[in-house]
């Protein structure tokens, strides 16, 4: 075969190939190159890589600018005073106080003193279990001085009322009683109340206090009809690095609290925290009981220097029924009220220290560690009549 032949034939070859690509690009929708087109070359690949570096550019800048944005507008928000912590008394007797704000904004609402704001004002302290003797007293003072024209405007109204009821709690001895004793001679708290007041609690949250401050504590375990009492008490006594005792459950709670002030004295314990029952259904045996846990608890080396009633704020009056006997079986020397922030009958303090004379010591606040405090009656009248 001839040259001129084979070039006829590569030429037909060519022209095949040609048209066959073209008739596949048309049925795809698109353009085919030539089967002899040279690949892409560098330059274009560096074509596409500019690119792309040319995006990742602008796209760091737009987040920078964004940024900055965020960092201006952050900088022109005011700061705000942040709360302080929660735990005071005044910031936990929302409750309470709700009980006086229909009352002192149906006062302040009028133009002057009238028949009803009185009404108000008694509605009010009954409802907050101060109680019918006491609230005559009150306001029978209040209209009185109205009348001599000593106050003439539902604001001093208010403030009349307000210091009234601060002077009747002021003057207790509410400081809690300890006294300094020879290195073996305990001094023993007793705590009583019925089930449920919060008495192994209330004993947990003041052990932590007392060790904070420096003095040595023991746990006694009094409450045996209860195992779950032992058991959380022991839980407190691990939490505040107290000693611990307890006895066989059903056992004496007397034996107990004997043990108790006995392992005291021989390790030198300044404190012994005596838990006791308060198994209302058998009320006659449980303050026999309790007399008995007290004579005990001195026959040793330790002296009761505090016998502390827990009353559960929420039970109101009920809690003055539960003072009266405790006090006649016990000789109680202070009240801790439990659950105050929880309860609209915080009144029931006037009623405790106006009828018992026993002073409230100790309230409780919440359910942390912390939130068992000193009472401090300008702070707890003062946030009842917030305005």
């Amino acid at each position: 075969m001839g040259a001129v032949e084979i070039g006829l034939l590569v030429l037909l070859a060519f022209v095949f190939v040609f048209g066959v690509g073209v008739v596949v690009a048309n049925r795809r929708g698109g353009t085919a190159l030539p089967p002899t087109a040279p690949p892409v070359e560098r330059a274009s690949r560096d074509a596409v890589a500019a690119k792309s570096g040319t995006i990742l550019e602008e796209r760091e800048a737009a987040e920078a600018e964004a940024e900055a944005e965020l960092d201006e507008a952050e900088s022109d928000v005011v700061e705000v005073e942040p709360e302080p912590a929660p735990g005071t008394l005044r910031e936990r007797l929302a409750k309470a106080r709700s009980t006086f704000a229909g009352a002192i904004s149906g006062v302040l609402g009028r133009s002057g003193i009238t028949d009803e704001s009185f009404e108000d004002l008694e509605e009010a302290l009954l409802r907050a279990d101060v109680g019918v003797g006491i609230t005559d007293e009150l306001l029978d003072g209040l209209r009185a001085k109205v009348k001599a024209k000593e106050i003439t405007e539902p604001e001093a109204l208010l403030d009349g009322l307000q210091e009234e009821m601060a002077s009747r709690l002021r003057g207790s001895d509410r400081a809690l009683n300890f006294e300094a004793r020879g290195d073996s001679e305990p001094n023993v708290w007793m705590f009583v109340g019925v089930n449920g007041v919060g008495k192994t609690t209330t004993i947990g949250k003041l052990a932590n206090q007392q060790t904070i401050d420096g003095r040595s504590v023991l746990l006694a375990a009094g409450d045996t009809f209860r195992a779950a009492a032992a058991e959380q008490l022991n839980t407190w006594a691990e939490r505040s690095g107290s000693e611990f005792v307890r006895g066989a459950e059903g056992g004496d709670p007397s034996s107990v609290i004997f043990d108790g002030v006995e392992r005291a004295a021989s390790k030198n314990v300044d404190l012994v925290m005596a838990d006791t029952a308060g198994r209302l259904h058998t009320k006659s045996n449980l303050m026999d009981e309790l007399k008995k846990v007290r004579r005990v608890a001195e026959k040793g080396a330790g002296q009761v220097t505090e016998t502390l009633l827990v009353i559960d704020a929420t039970t109101g009056q009920n809690g003055l029924i539960q003072a009266k006997e405790f006090n006649d079986a016990t000789d109680v020397t202070g009240v801790v009220l439990t659950k105050l922030d929880g309860s609209a009958k915080g009144g029931i303090v006037f009623a405790i220290e106006t009828d018992l004379g026993i002073p409230v010591k100790l309230v409780g606040i919440g359910e942390t560690i912390g939130d068992l405090i000193p009472f401090d009656p300008d702070d707890f009248v003062n946030a009842l009549f917030e305005r």
